[in-house]
């Protein structure tokens, strides 16, 4: 017998639904006992995405199962509200952030690496590969495919809503407040390595002769062994990465006009 309940999502998860049911009541018809994650992620919303859903405005688990006539109400991540009497559902932040990116990541993977973020990318990664390297090495999914947020051995995962690289770093920095977490330049782009400074003896060896005369600062993937040096496009990524991790709060303490 076909059954009836009635959901709302709340904030940026209407990002994940259809414009008619966008910010309003809308029914969702059910057969058997599914639970309210079943229910969720067949609307189209992962469950990474959700920290608090009310029945009846009583907070409750994913594992609560579906009754007729229930009024469900659907919540992403409060980061102001004081909620901490009522059941979250997503797992605690990670420590250390730290990330595995889809094969349609590659350009935002580079600007991870390049603010100092440990992050994982190859494009042959597929999605069980993602999965098993994000829960044994603890790190954040991100990715443009809901698919794989919807699998439930995901803990920690985040839809990545932009297709420019240059607004998903800027998403992911704010989404994850990690503008105070931030190392420019302390890791390797193509690798992922840690970055250390060498002395020109060192680099003499390892670059060109006009490369060598025109540079002072050289460094060093202590992984793939890529050298790095001061060239004129370091000054354009300081000023990129300046931009992206001075917050808004920030700049108002300071004086500063954007």
């Amino acid at each position: 017998m076909n059954k009836c309940c009635m959901f709302r999502f709340y904030a940026e998860l209407n990002d994940f639904l259809k414009p008619k049911y966008r910010q309003t009541n809308f029914p969702y018809h059910f057969n058997g006992k599914p639970s309210v994650k079943d229910a969720i992620q067949a609307i189209g919303v992962p469950h990474t995405e959700v920290d608090l859903i009310l029945v009846n405005g009583i907070s409750v688990t994913f594992d609560q199962h579906l009754q007729p006539g229930d009024q469900i109400s659907v919540y992403p991540v409060f980061e102001t509200l004081d909620i901490s009497d009522v059941t979250h559902l997503r797992p605690r932040p990670l420590r250390t952030p730290k990330f595995v990116l889809d094969v349609h990541l590659g350009r935002l993977a580079r600007y991870l690496r390049l603010a100092g973020f440990d992050t994982v990318y190859e494009n042959s990664f597929d999605d069980n590969e993602i999965i098993a390297i994000a829960n044994s090495q603890k790190r954040i999914i991100l990715t443009r495919d809901l698919g794989i947020l919807k699998n439930d051995h995901v803990t920690h995962g985040y839809f990545v809503r932009s297709d420019d690289p240059r607004m998903q770093i800027r998403e992911v920095i704010n989404y994850f407040s990690l503008h105070k977490l931030a190392k420019p330049f302390s890791r390797c782009t193509r690798c992922n390595g840690k970055v250390r400074q060498i002395t020109r003896k060192e680099a003499e060896s390892k670059v060109s002769k006009r490369t060598f005369m025109y540079y002072r600062r050289f460094y060093v993937c202590t992984s793939c062994g890529k050298i790095y040096w001061e060239g004129s496009h370091v000054g354009r990524m300081q000023k990129f990465l300046r931009e992206l991790l001075v917050t808004e709060d920030f700049l108002h303490q300071e004086g500063i006009e954007k």
